[in-house]
């Protein structure tokens, strides 16, 4: 019997208690046994290096700040071009407020693990934390039924959303779905109108959308000059726009990911070490 209860345990591991939620102000949610762990030290950027995306860091500033007040709040869903600083917007604007809001806590949930988001609402829903649960590169495919539980999070069930959980998601869809998934449905159902409904109903569900598009020329060197001042990495305008405009060139895409990058290896140039900025 106690080898039975043994391998039961392995095959389904008991829950692990929650953490002291004091000791980190993010953490990582696992599954199989089911444990948030904390994140001593979150990789992100200063809000104030963010560019290019005034609109939308304002919009989500005010709401997450309404949420750590204790007032309503809207979920949001962050979505447009690839490497325009989605996550990194809603890591900054946690950090930004966690300063003057203490219980403000950021849990990332990874999408394979959204089948389990209710009994991490759970854990959540009578501890005395605001939490912001943090989704990256939200996206659905074909005879993908994870959405279902992320329904759930967002509108549905008996119990609701927790008052003291908000929900923050990035993609690079504005539904969610791929296109041709939305259009198969239109050509394949019995009711076309009902079946895309049900795929594209899960983005409605979010109170905000806040879209993100690529950037110009001019926004593209701001960003990079302004990690060179947060950093202290000298470099002249006219080199600056000349290495730029050439990494850019190589990379075929001009993004805030693509200014990043170029500076990363500016700075290595330059001997410079990377501190956080702020």
């Amino acid at each position: 019997m106690d080898r039975i209860a043994a391998a039961l345990e392995r095959l389904a591991p008991a829950p692990q208690p929650a953490p002291d939620f004091s000791q980190a102000s993010a953490f990582l949610w696992h599954v199989e046994p089911d444990r948030l762990q904390p994140v001593p030290q979150v990789s992100r950027v200063d809000l104030s290096l963010l560019l290019g995306v005034d609109r939308a860091r304002d919009t989500l500033l005010a709401n997450t700040a309404q949420f750590a007040r204790g007032l309503p709040a809207n979920n949001a869903l962050l979505w447009g071009a690839r490497g325009m600083g989605k996550s990194s917007l809603v890591k900054a604007v946690h950090a930004h407020l966690h300063v003057s809001h203490d219980a403000l806590r950021l849990v990332e949930l990874q999408r394979e693990d959204l089948p389990s988001v209710g009994r991490l609402l759970n854990l959540l829903r009578t501890v005395p934390y605001r939490f912001v649960l943090f989704c990256d590169d939200l996206s659905f495919g074909h005879d993908d039924a994870h959405y279902k539980s992320l329904k759930a999070v967002l509108d549905g069930g008996i119990e609701g959303r927790p008052e003291n959980v908000v929900l923050y998601a990035t993609s690079n869809r504005r539904h969610l779905m791929p296109r041709d998934m939305i259009e198969n449905e239109r050509s394949s159902a019995i009711n076309p109108s009902e079946a895309v409904e049900e795929k594209v109903s899960l983005s409605d569900r979010f109170g905000l959308w806040l879209g993100f598009h690529p950037c110009d020329q001019d926004q593209y060197l701001s960003m990079i000059r302004g990690y060179c001042t947060a950093h202290g990495v000298d470099i002249s305008d006219a080199d600056l726009r000349a290495e730029a405009i050439e990494w850019q060139a190589t990379r075929g895409s001009r993004s805030g990911r693509v200014a990043w990058q170029y500076f990363m290896d500016l700075a290595g140039r330059k001997g410079v070490a990377l501190s956080d900025p702020a």
